[in-house]
Parts: C-alpha cells; structure tokens; sequence
C-alpha cells in the first residue's frame, strides 16, 4: 500500500511539472536591453510585383491630369452603357517589376520606394504635361500572413501600410501558450528570393530588427512547441495503442487461463 501511495504521489508531482511552463519561456521583451541608437520609428515600403498600386496625379490644372487618372470601368455586353459607378484605374506591378501608366507606357517601379517612385513620376511630368504635380501612390493589397501556433492565423490586409511583427500579432489573437517565442520565423522575398529571419519575442532586441516593421506579403510563422508536437502525435495513434493493448491483453487471458 505505501508503495503505490508512493507511486501515486510521484506520478501527480510529474504531471503538475510537466504542466507548469516556465515564465523565462513566456514573457516577452524580458531578456537584454535596448541600444537606442538602432531603434528607428522610419520604415519605408518597397514596391514589389503583384502590388496593386492606386496612383493619383493632382495639380491645379485639372484637365491637364486627366490623361493620367483614367477611371476604370464596366461596360454591359449589350450595349455600350457603364455598369456602376466606375472606379479609379488600379496598376499591377509584373513580374519583372513594371506597370503600364497613361501616356507614358511601360515604367519600372518595382524595386523602388514611395518616396522615390514619387520623385521619378514628378520627372516624368514636370514641366512638360502637368506643372507641379502632386502625386499620391498606395498600395491597395498590402497584407501579412499569420499561420502556425497562433489564436487566429490567417491573411490580414493592412491598410495603411504600417504593421509592426507585435501588431501583425495582436491581429493573430497572441500566440497561444505553446507557441515557441524565441524562434518566430518571418519569411520576406528580397531580389526574387525567399529569406527567413528569426525573431526573438523574449528579448528587447526585436525593437531593432530588420522585421520589426513587416513588408507586404510577409509572413510570419509560430512554430509549436515540444510538448504540442508531442501531444498532437500521441493523440493521433492513442486509438491505436488502446486497440493493441486490448489485443494483447484478450491474447494473455487465453493463454493464461
């Protein structure tokens, strides 16, 4: 009796520390500290292919803009009426990082940034078309990707622009309690390339880098960890084992009877 008494007990001992998840395992930005002088609130979006851009062109001379905002729209089969209210002209950014633009045909803008997209089309139209230009570029599909351990993985459209790895995060609901911290993967493609970067969420050094602010279609990974991935294969085949189990205990009872 007093040995299963002690076997009892420590079998309960080993459940409730098996249970427990240390803290060191768990709380974010606990671990080393910040160098201000790498912390930067500065980001600035690439245009990559597949973004959809919406550009505008403004100026004080609105018939001199018109050749360049042509609206989009819809016209019925039957006749030559629109359908609905038509809607600016979107520009999808090629594969080879080009957009076709009114007036001016085929011009790469992949590659570039907001600020410098901005500069190449003032060149373009200053003074020759439109005397100073206003232009206004938007990405209308910016998004992230959330999967893995995480509340709510999904896609996530962002409509200013501006996500931090945190904020993609919070949208995901947190990550769930065995969700791996310390190796949060953010995957980006750079020059036609897949790159992974791993983040750790328990140090202050997240603050500082070169994923805190996401680019569009980055994706973020939350791996599970051990004892998850442990618990998911043992639930998968406890129909199994039991059904052996039950084989082999029928097997004994024959031949011991």
């Amino acid at each position: 009796m007093k040995l299963f008494k002690k076997t009892a007990l420590l079998i309960i001992v080993s459940c409730i520390l098996l249970g427990c998840v240390s803290k060191k395992k768990i709380v974010y930005f606990q671990n080393d500290s910040i160098d201000q002088a790498k912390v930067s609130n500065s980001y600035s979006t690439i245009f990559k292919p597949d973004d959809l851009l919406q550009i505008t062109i403004s100026s004080a001379d609105i018939n001199a803009v018109k050749p360049f905002n042509l609206p989009a729209a819809t016209y019925s089969l039957l006749s030559d009426n629109v359908i609905g209210q038509p809607s600016q002209q979107m520009y999808l950014i090629d594969n080879q990082g080009y957009i076709e633009f009114p007036v001016f045909g085929r011009i790469k803008v992949g590659g570039l940034t907001r600020i410098e997209a901005i500069k190449m089309f003032k060149k373009k139209l200053s003074p020759d078309y439109v005397k100073d230009p206003t232009i206004n570029i938007r990405i209308s599909n910016f998004k992230v990707t959330i999967i893995g351990d995480v509340k709510k993985p999904g896609t996530y459209t962002i409509p200013n622009e501006r996500i931090t790895i945190v904020e993609a995060l919070g949208l995901a609901g947190d990550l769930n309690i065995s969700g791996v911290r310390n190796d949060v993967q953010v995957t980006r493609e750079e020059n036609g390339k897949k790159i992974i970067y791993n983040v750790d969420l328990l140090s202050k050094k997240t603050y500082t880098s070169p994923v805190f602010y996401l680019q569009q279609n980055d994706f973020i990974y939350v791996k599970p960890n051990n004892a998850k991935v442990q618990s998911a294969s043992y639930n998968q085949n406890t129909g199994l084992f039991i059904s052996i189990a039950s084989v082999l205990i029928s097997l004994i009872t024959i031949i011991t009877r």
